[in-house]
């Protein structure tokens, strides 16, 4: 069942709406581990829409069920709640230009609401689902968050799920069929430190942090087939004042591939320039904050099918060829456990991850257009 006279009608004419919800929704502060408010929202939204038994699991996942019989097979249709800002006070919004402009409004809030304003179509449709349907408004996929949220829906349901669809991005042609796997580590380099004038020679925790990023810039990345790998430190830190040797320094890094060979393979080198380091006699302390898995053995049959439905739904609603490429989303814990996954864009955006975040607001009818195409497909 593609994208219906229906569907059409529901898609113009709840434009409004989703417009508002979209300003509701950012109103609400949700960085990752702290989106309580977003799902309480969410999940009294949903409940107004005609779910039955919504709920929020212990991972603040807002979890949305039909025709859920227990144990029938199911399809998981997510969007992410959090956003990758810290900011707990809400972010202002403003519209110009065609655009409403605040941080995270296309990363993913635009998203959510698509997701929501698309689950109100179906949960009130009067249809029954050929497979059960979970429309789940998840946690923790930004940053480190670390993939809380789906990696609990794949624990909780995993061996009935058949397939699971991710909203995210901030285009209709690019989808996501390759999972990006990463580790992040905090890293602080220990040393005894002093008084920059009077114990000058000791040994300095900056500048040892500094040779270290310096050796880890040197690697040169793995390669299996047109795999891509790359690295990266994040944040730096450390010492006490101008005329103190530091004592301490920190780095937040990580490397990325979508080859689990290349992503081991940078372990290795990570832990022996570590090693290199421990063994000139300084302290070295390493803890591991974010671990993302690369796909898994997922059957190429089932997978290719559910690529196929993504792609025909995007070329009959946006006249565009699909570009499926490698991305680190929601998909990764879904794709790491065998399970079939894909990730779609439902609107136009730019400037993610930045304060100058914004969206396209005459894209979101299309998106709402392209979600209910592609479910329809998927339910019908």
């Amino acid at each position: 069942m593609a994208l219906n006279e229906s569907m059409e009608q529901y898609a113009r004419q709840c434009q409004d709406e989703l417009r508002a919800l979209i300003r509701a929704l950012c109103a609400i502060p949700a960085p990752s581990h702290h989106e309580q408010q977003r799902a309480e929202f969410c999940r009294q939204w949903l409940e107004r829409a005609g779910g039955r038994n919504v709920w929020i699991d212990e991972a603040l996942n807002v979890i949305c069920p039909w025709g859920d019989t227990g144990d029938n097979p199911l399809t998981v249709v997510m969007a992410h709640t959090d956003t990758v800002f810290p900011d707990r006070e809400p972010m202002a919004l403003r519209e110009a230009d065609g655009r409403y402009y605040c941080p995270g409004v296309t990363d993913d809030t635009a998203q959510l609401a698509v997701l929501l304003m698309c689950a109100r179509y179906f949960l009130q449709a009067g249809q029954t689902p050929k497979t059960g349907i979970l429309f789940v408004a998840n946690s923790c996929e930004e940053g480190l968050g670390n993939l809380k949220g789906s990696r609990a829906i794949v624990s909780r349901y995993g061996a009935r799920l058949q397939s699971l669809v991710t909203l995210d991005g901030s285009n209709f042609q690019g989808a996501v069929s390759k999972a990006v796997g990463s580790h992040r580590y905090r890293v602080t380099v220990k040393t005894e430190g002093g008084h920059s004038f009077g114990a000058f020679g000791n040994r300095n925790a900056i500048r040892y942090l500094a040779s270290m990023i310096e050796t880890l810039y040197a690697v040169k990345v793995p390669q299996e087939g047109d795999s891509h790998t790359t690295y990266n430190v994040g944040t730096i830190s450390g010492g006490t004042s101008v005329n103190t040797i530091a004592q301490e320094a920190q780095m937040l890094y990580e490397y990325r591939s979508d080859s689990a060979v290349c992503l081991a393979n940078m372990e290795h080198l990570f832990r022996q320039v570590v090693q290199t380091y421990r063994a000139m006699g300084l302290e070295v302390e390493v803890e591991k904050i974010g671990d993302r898995p690369c796909g898994g053995d997922v059957d190429p049959a089932r997978q290719q099918a559910l690529l196929d439905r993504a792609a025909a739904s995007i070329r009959r609603v946006t006249g565009l060829e699909p570009v499926f490429r490698s991305g680190s989303t929601d998909c990764n814990t879904a794709l790491a456990a065998g399970i079939p996954a894909v990730c779609i864009g439902a609107c136009r955006g730019g400037g993610c991850h930045t304060r100058e975040e914004y969206l396209e607001l005459d894209s979101l009818e299309t998106g709402c257009r392209l979600v209910l195409d592609f479910l329809g497909e998927t339910i019908g």
